[in-house]
């Protein structure tokens, strides 16, 4: 065969006889031959390779990131590169350009960005799509979550409820995402007559802050309700609250953000703002395919978190009794 047949076959051309490929496919099989993917680029200047960078790998929120865009890459035919910043901007850069000559573009997500990690719209000519905000990356598409008004949602269903002393359990302090769910939380206590004065705790996004925020909580005197700024503190902060034998939500409501999925088998079922992690990270795979082909891809996408109410917030047990006498 010439090398020019067996190109065409192994990159799947068309344009060769049935019984040719055939015995191409067969005889590579049997040599187990896989195109070498350096010259292949070299060649193509593509590397049908994504690169993935997070600001972590633990936790079912990154988890259900992944599968995401695990899902809609094998659709696709295309590869990851996967890589995790630990949360440090430096590290970010690092396995920025670390990454630059392997794919053909990067999904980012870099919420503590101090500087420009990336320029318009790209890291050294490869596209650039980011999964929520990037300080100073404006220029490149999108997918942000409106944070601002899931937690806005939030707070208001727990004051609808009746709870007046509402403590909210902050992210890191240098998250972009943590400090919009803290201004949400902020605005609907403003905009509530009968709310009590902000109660701010420090967290940090993982079960264990979660946890020391409920023992501090028990220790000084329990609100009538807690809201987390993600689930896994929540789920943290249930757990410190049971060792305490504080009951939930029969002495304090608690509710998170991000609905993971075992935020609903939890006991009792969280209440959260639900966020379709895995669907916009399937958007964010599928915007680095289009921008790869040369098609036109919006330049910033948000999704607004849909309230969902579980057992965990019940109505506080005033204003239950408030309505039962009013109907009695």
């Amino acid at each position: 065969m010439s090398v020019a047949t067996v190109s065409r076959t192994l990159n799947g051309f068309d344009n060769v006889a049935t019984a040719t490929r055939d015995r191409i496919l067969k005889i590579a099989g049997t040599l187990d031959y896989v195109p070498h993917s350096s010259a292949r680029a070299l060649s193509t200047r593509r590397t049908d390779t994504i690169g993935v960078l997070l600001p972590d790998l633990y936790g079912e929120f990154f988890s259900e990131l992944i599968r995401g865009i695990d899902l809609a890459a094998r659709a696709r035919g295309l590869h990851l590169l996967l890589s995790s910043s630990h949360g440090d901007p430096q590290e970010a850069a690092a396995a920025l350009r670390a990454m630059r000559s392997r794919v053909d573009a990067v999904i980012l997500m870099s919420p503590q960005a101090r500087k420009n990690l990336v320029g318009p719209g790209s890291v050294a000519g490869v596209p650039v799509v980011l999964l929520g905000s990037c300080p100073g990356s404006e220029a490149a598409p999108s997918f942000v979550i409106d944070n601002y008004a899931g937690a806005f949602e939030i707070t208001r269903h727990l004051l609808s409820a009746g709870h007046r002393r509402i403590a909210f359990v902050a992210g890191p302090q240098d998250n972009v995402e943590a400090r919009e769910r803290l201004r949400g939380y902020r605005a609907a206590l403003s905009q509530a007559a009968a709310a009590g004065a902000e109660w701010i705790i420090e967290g940090g996004f993982c079960e264990d802050s979660g946890r020391r925020a409920a023992q501090a909580l028990a220790g000084a005197g329990l609100p009538d309700a807690i809201f987390c700024a993600n689930d896994m503190m929540a789920i943290g902060c249930l757990d410190a609250l049971r060792e305490k034998g504080v009951r939930v939500p029969e002495d304090v409501a608690l509710a998170g953000f991000d609905d993971i999925p075992i935020s609903r088998y939890v006991n009792p079922p969280l209440t959260t703002a639900a966020v379709p992690i895995a669907d916009i990270a399937r958007q964010a795979l599928e915007c680095c395919a289009d921008i790869i082909a040369g098609r036109a891809v919006a330049n910033r996408r948000v999704f607004k978190p849909e309230l969902v109410i579980r057992a965990s917030s019940m109505m506080h047990r005033d204003t239950a009794a408030n309505q039962f006498s009013e109907r009695g």
